[in-house]
């Protein structure tokens, strides 16, 4: 048990226990070709500079959040999302456009 309690406690110390919230990283998604077969991570956080990807942003900032992987099914141009307040993650479904995401400050949670 010791062991156990050892691999414990690191994770109490350098993450929150209740995740932050995603932030608004952009008001509009970005167009990118997916090629089929690879495996994407999306930026759940928001924090990323590399959007619609992640950056590893969420784990230095200490979140407690991570990126979703995807892999993409097909070769195609998709809109990801970058307001973090889709329902279709990672796809943008339009969400960015209520007025909700476009009085929010870029860079704040929603």
């Amino acid at each position: 048990t010791r062991g156990a309690s050892h691999l414990s406690w690191p994770q109490g110390r350098w993450f929150p226990r209740v995740p932050a919230k995603s932030v608004v990283a952009l008001k509009t998604p970005i167009k990118v070709e997916l090629v089929a077969g690879k495996i994407y991570r999306w930026c759940v956080c928001g924090r990323s500079k590399k959007q619609p990807f992640c950056d590893g942003s969420h784990f230095f900032q200490g979140t407690g959040l991570s990126p979703l992987k995807f892999k993409a099914q097909e070769t195609r141009t998709v809109a990801l999302c970058t307001c973090k307040a889709t329902q279709k993650p990672p796809y943008c479904d339009g969400t960015h456009r209520s007025e909700r995401v476009q009085k929010a400050e870029v860079g704040s949670p929603l």
